[in-house]
């Protein structure tokens, strides 16, 4: 199924540090999960090995937050967990 980020999501990934492709994988191969304001969670963990704000981290989970359209998902917003 077809994955399109709206404007909002969109201009969350820099600063949270998820690149566009990371978060349709997510949405494509995480784990799917209900989230409020019927929307639909997903979650994928990605090897990180790198520093963010400083600090080094190994692993990277990006969460998206979407609703289903006809015949795609719209992410609506975007979470980065570093662990």
């Amino acid at each position: 199924m077809k994955v399109v980020l709206h404007a909002h999501a969109i201009s969350r990934l820099a600063e949270r540090g998820a690149t566009e492709s990371e978060v349709i994988d997510t949405v494509l191969r995480g784990e799917k999960f209900p989230a409020k304001f019927n929307r639909t969670g997903f979650r994928l963990n990605f090897p990180f090995d790198s520093i963010w704000m400083g600090q080094k981290y190994n692993i990277k989970q990006v969460e998206a937050f979407a609703v289903q359209e006809d015949n795609f998902w719209l992410v609506i917003t975007i979470i980065v967990k570093y662990f």
